[in-house]
């Protein structure tokens, strides 16, 4: 079983009276203040190394006795498109060991939440190794907050890292029962024969292998709040099934379940923020492994939704869990309705890694999405929904093939597929991400992401507030 919350991979922050070594945070344009504020040897110091205010440029100052008296950290230019607003993050990894604090910092609670989430580091299987920077609370934000974000993002970094072996559908049903007692949430968990009956998609992914497969319902909030609604993909691991993938595919699948794990992570965040919602957490929990008894390529499957889907490919199994997770959640027509899913290829193929794919015929709802987005350094590029690509997935025995059979609009045809399953919710999103940072960069160490979950909450933040 895994703790719900990590606290031990991202520290807190020290009071904002602790004693700790200044760090001064300069741009190309407060360098010339900042070289005038240092005292003459300081200068020189600087100077002699070459320090510049560049992105990522570090200066380690000595004081009188040799002691590291002041830290320089250039932050570049803060009106150049590629400018990193989470630059910060990079210090825990650079700064020995000792307790900081910034000076200069443009947003304070923004630079603090990406010192804490720089100093991530996934321990469960190796000892030490953990920053040992630690950084005094900058003035005037607020602590819990801050901190709390952090925790639940090392929360659902933690779920994306173990490895299968550890992280199967009930170790993640832990995770989120755990979270709900943690917050006050009641789980309600199907599987077994009532999830055969009543989730015949998520049934048939999860039945080949031993781990069984289950649908986790995690519900908060008093009933009369908004309704909001947040499907996770719960994969812990893809073979691809009897369409099996290739063994350099299958070495990144313990990450199949971040749909889930971001999902979780929003939901830590608004539950310990206090939204004014009626929170629900779907995730159909599965692993799609190779057995006798595992789904085939040409199966026709029945669905919770009445919709017969016909299978052309048994590696498409996300879409499949989703789909009936999404039929449940329409059915108490929430307010807003998201699903998050490491769901295709095809994404990151037109996006990169570091860009979820977003999609929504709502165009109010797309709106705050990539304000939110913004806001939260979390950003997505929305995609269309272009309707007439929907002809992809006919079937000819069937209601609806599960993939196209095509080269073609791959995201595209996996979120009209998803959006057959809850035609009625006008505000729907559906979020195609990664889920992993394929190498490290400020505030986001290598490793699983839970990309769109920041968003999320800054999204539901804004609309309902504590």
């Amino acid at each position: 079983m895994i703790q719900a919350e990590t606290q031990a991979t991202t520290p807190a922050l020290l009071p904002g009276d602790a004693p700790a070594v200044p760090v001064t945070l300069i741009t190309a344009g407060s360098w010339a203040a900042a070289q005038g504020a240092l005292d003459p040897a300081q200068r020189t110091f600087a100077q002699a190394t070459g320090f510049e205010p560049k992105a990522g440029r570090l200066a380690l100052l000595p004081g009188p006795d040799g002691s590291l008296a002041r830290v320089l950290f250039g932050l570049g230019d803060p009106e150049a498109a590629a400018y990193d607003r989470l630059l910060v993050g990079k210090l825990p990894g650079l700064l020995p060991e000792g307790s900081f604090r910034l000076e200069g910092a443009p947003e304070p609670a923004e630079a603090a939440l990406a010192w804490l989430m720089g100093s991530y580091r996934f321990g469960r299987y190796r000892s030490g190794g953990g920053t040992k920077a630690r950084l005094a609370a900058p003035a005037g934000i607020d602590v819990a907050e801050v901190e709390r974000i952090a925790a639940a993002v090392a929360f659902g970094r933690d779920l994306i890292n173990t490895p299968a072996n550890a992280m199967g559908p009930a170790e993640i049903e832990a995770a989120a029962r755990a979270l709900g007692e943690r917050h006050g949430a009641s789980v309600a968990v199907t599987q077994g024969d009532a999830l055969a009956r009543e989730f015949p998609l998520i049934h048939a992914v999860g039945v080949a292998s031993p781990r069984a497969p289950r649908l986790i319902d995690l519900t908060w909030g008093e009933a009369a709040a908004p309704r909001v609604t947040l499907v996770g993909k719960g994969v812990a691991f893809d073979t691809g099934g009897l369409d099996l993938k290739p063994s350099a595919a299958m070495l990144l699948m313990k990450k199949d379940m971040g749909g889930a794990a971001a999902a979780l992570a929003a939901a830590a965040m608004i539950m310990g923020a206090g939204l004014r919602v009626r929170l629900r957490v779907l995730i159909p929990a599965v692993e799609n492994a190779v057995a006798g008894d595992a789904f085939r390529p040409g199966d026709v499957l029945a669905s919770r939704a009445g919709l017969s889907v016909e299978i052309g490919n048994t590696d498409a199994e996300g879409r499949l869990i989703l789909a009936d997770a999404l039929t449940l959640a329409e059915a108490e027509s929430p307010e807003l309705l998201l699903d998050y899913s490491t769901l295709t290829g095809a994404a990151r193929v037109a996006l990169g890694p570091d860009l979820p794919a977003f999609f929504t015929e709502d165009e109010a709802l797309a709106g705050s999405v990539a304000e939110a987005g913004r806001r939260a350094v979390d950003p997505v590029w929305r995609m269309p929904l272009h309707a007439p690509y929907a002809s992809l997935l006919e079937s000819k025995i069937a209601d609806l093939n599960n993939v196209s059979g095509g080269p073609f609009a791959g995201a595209i045809t996996a979120a009209l597929f998803l959006r057959r399953f809850a035609p009625n919710t006008k505000a729907h999103g559906h979020f195609d991400l990664y889920g992993w940072n394929p190498s490290a960069k400020p505030g986001r160490p290598e490793g699983g992401e839970v990309q769109t979950a920041r968003l999320t909450y800054a999204l539901l933040k804004a609309r309902y507030g504590a």
